[in-house]
């Protein structure tokens, strides 16, 4: 998204005020990551410290409201954005919380089987599949070998 694809998004009802503008133009060069409000005003605030927590926050909340950006959720505890409309869905590590997205065939896959299977419109999605990735998948199980099934169980004759 470019500066004159937001104005469309503000349409008149907003201001492009000089605090938005610095704000998507840092959205759009961390294009990727997952930032938080926190995130988003330490790297503003370096080079226009006039900027405050909470201009960031409700630019935030403005920009979520007119699609410019997408709210997530990553099981962190932590509000995270990142620009529309790169449709795409997220692997999570439950050990060391990295995200990994995934773009391309299965989001596409998933996006076309919905649309195919139903009569239902679907207008937006989110999907986050939780799981261990390849460092702690290897942390986990140093040895590469199967977990027998007995591991991390309770026989019931131990349960009082």
């Amino acid at each position: 998204m470019n500066t004159s694809e937001l104005r469309e998004k503000l349409d008149g009802r907003y201001k492009l005020t000089r605090q938005r503008e610095i704000i998507f133009h840092t959205l759009n060069s961390y294009t990727g990551h997952h930032l938080s409000a926190e995130d988003i005003y330490g790297i503003v605030h370096e080079q226009y410290p006039k900027i405050g927590l909470s201009t960031v926050y409700r630019t935030m909340e403005l920009f979520s409201i007119l699609a410019v950006v997408q709210k997530l959720d990553l099981g962190d505890g932590c509000q995270r954005y990142e620009l529309y409309p790169l449709h795409h869905h997220h692997l999570i590590c439950n050990a060391c919380g990295k995200v990994i997205e995934i773009k391309g065939s299965l989001a596409d896959t998933l996006d076309t089987a919905m649309d195919a299977k139903t009569d239902f419109s679907v207008q937006d999605y989110r999907l986050y599949i939780y799981g261990y990735c390849k460092d702690c998948q290897a942390k986990r199980n140093p040895s590469g070998l199967p977990e027998s099934p007995d591991q991390n169980t309770t026989s019931r004759s131990n349960v009082v």
